[in-house]
C-alpha cells in the first residue's frame, strides 16, 4: 500500500503520473478549528499508479504535486471538486497557474449525463464502477498520525474507483455530445475569481443586515476587521465574534468601550482588550462615511401579483425538459430561476437563459410565457404544442 511520506519519492511519482492522460484526485482535511482548511493527505491516481501522500509528513514539499496540477496536458478528475479546489488555489495562489487545470468533475457531469440531482458518490461507483465503499472512515481524524491501514485503504479507494467513473462518464458525454455543456461549468470551477474571499466582502455572508444604510456602512467595516482578524488567527470568523453581535454592534455604533462592553456577546474583557479597540476602529470608519458615498441598499425586484400560476406552469415545463434531455433539474435552474423567468421573461438575470440551458429549456420557457407554446395532455403524455406568430 503507497503512502508517500518524503519529497523526493512524491517528485518521482508525479513524473510517473503525469504520463497518464488523466489522474484522479482527493484529499482529505480538517477544519473544525481553523480559517484555511488544513490539508492532511492527498489522494492521487494515473491510469496504472495510486499513492497516498501524507501532506502532514516531515519535511514534505508539495510543490511536484502542484506543478502536477497545473500541467494543461494532464487533465484532473475530481468528484464535487469546490472544497478540493479552494484548498489547491490557497496553496497555489502564487503560481501563474493557481488551480488545477484542465478539470473534469464527475458530480456535475453525472448530473449532465441524467444520474439526479446529487449524483452521490457511492452510487456513481456502485453503478458505473460495480463496487461497494466502506464508510467507515470517512469522518476519521485525518491529522493524527500515523495513518492506519484502514485510513490508506479508504483513501486510494477514492481514487482508484474514480477512474473507471471518469472514463464511463466521458464515454456518455462523447456519445450524446454534450462534452461542452460540463467544458462551461469547468470554465466556472476553475475561474479563480470563484474561490476570492477578499474581507471587504465578507458583509455579504451575514444573515439579518440592517435596512439602515448608516448602520450598513459599520457593518461592512466590522465584518471586514473581522475576517481579517480570522485569516490572520487561522480561526473560524465565529470564534473571533458571531455573526451576531456583529449585526447589534453595526445597529447601536458604540463609540466607547463601556458601550462596546454592553454588547451581547462581547463581554468588558473583549471589549478592554486590542480587539475591542481595533472594533471601535471600525465602527468610527464607518461612520466617517460620507452621506453620498454609504451603500446602497439593494431591493428585490417586487415580483407581480398573480404569478404563481405561471411559474407552476413553467416548473413543469422544467421537469419536463429535464427528463426528456436526461439532465439534473438544479443544474438547469432553480425555483428562484423559474420565478424570475416568469415575472421578467428574457431580461431575467439567470443561467437557464445562456448557454446550452437556454437550449434545453430557456427558449422553451420564454416561448410558454409569451403564449407561443402550449402543454398539453396526449395518449398520457405531456407533449408541446408551439403556435404560429
Amino acid at each position: 500500500m503507497s503512502i508517500i511520506t518524503d519529497t523526493e519519492t512524491l517528485a518521482d511519482f508525479c513524473r510517473r503520473v503525469g504520463r497518464s492522460s488523466y489522474v484522479t484526485v482527493d484529499t482529505e482535511f480538517m477544519r473544525e478549528n481553523t480559517f484555511w482548511p488544513h490539508l492532511c493527505v492527498v489522494q492521487v491516481a494515473g491510469e496504472d499508479d495510486a499513492a497516498v501522500i501524507d501532506a502532514l509528513a516531515d519535511g514534505m514539499d508539495l510543490t511536484p504535486l502542484y506543478a502536477l496540477m497545473a500541467d494543461p496536458a494532464v487533465l484532473k478528475v475530481f468528484h464535487a471538486a469546490r472544497q478540493d479546489l479552494e484548498i489547491f488555489w490557497n496553496a497555489m495562489q502564487d503560481s501563474p497557474i493557481c488551480l488545477p487545470t484542465p478539470l473534469f468533475d464527475t458530480q456535475v457531469a453525472a448530473m449532465v449525463c441524467g444520474f439526479g440531482e446529487s449524483a452521490g458518490y457511492e452510487t456513481l461507483v456502485r453503478q458505473l464502477a460495480g463496487k461497494q465503499i466502506d464508510k467507515s472512515s470517512r469522518f476519521t481524524d485525518w491529522s493524527h498520525r500515523p495513518l492506519s491501514e484502514k485510513q490508506t485503504a479508504y483513501a486510494l479507494a477514492d481514487v482508484t474507483h474514480l477512474r473507471p467513473v471518469y472514463e464511463k462518464l466521458a464515454g456518455m458525454l462523447a456519445k450524446n455530445g454534450r462534452t461542452a455543456w460540463l467544458d462551461e461549468e469547468m470554465a466556472i470551477l476553475t475561474e479563480p475569481r470563484t474561490y476570492s474571499q477578499p474581507s471587504e466582502d465578507a458583509w455579504k455572508r451575514i444573515k439579518g443586515k440592517p435596512g439602515n444604510r448608516r448602520a450598513l456602512a459599520v457593518l461592512m467595516q466590522i465584518a471586514a476587521w473581522r475576517d481579517r482578524e480570522a485569516k490572520r488567527r487561522n480561526i473560524p470568523r465565529s470564534r473571533v465574534l458571531r455573526d451576531e453581535a456583529l449585526v447589534e454592534i453595526a445597529h447601536h455604533a458604540p463609540q466607547t468601550v463601556d458601550d462596546l462592553a454592553r454588547v451581547r456577546g462581547m463581554g468588558r474583557r473583549l471589549a478592554e482588550g486590542s480587539s475591542g479597540a481595533e472594533l471601535l476602529e471600525a465602527v468610527a470608519a464607518g461612520l466617517a462615511v460620507q452621506d453620498k458615498d454609504l451603500p446602497v441598499i439593494e431591493r428585490a425586484d417586487a415580483l407581480p401579483r398573480g404569478l404563481g400560476p405561471i411559474t407552476d406552469l413553467l416548473k413543469v415545463l422544467l421537469k419536463a425538459k429535464c427528463e426528456e434531455n436526461q439532465v439534473a433539474t438544479k443544474l438547469i435552474a432553480t425555483a428562484d430561476d423559474v420565478e424570475k423567468i416568469a415575472a421578467f421573461g428574457e431580461k431575467a438575470d439567470v443561467a437557464a437563459l445562456h448557454g446550452w440551458r437556454r437550449a434545453v429549456f430557456g427558449e422553451d420557457a420564454l416561448a410558454l410565457r409569451s403564449g407561443k407554446l402550449a402543454m398539453v395532455v396526449s395518449k398520457g403524455q405531456l407533449e408541446l404544442v408551439e403556435f404560429d406568430d
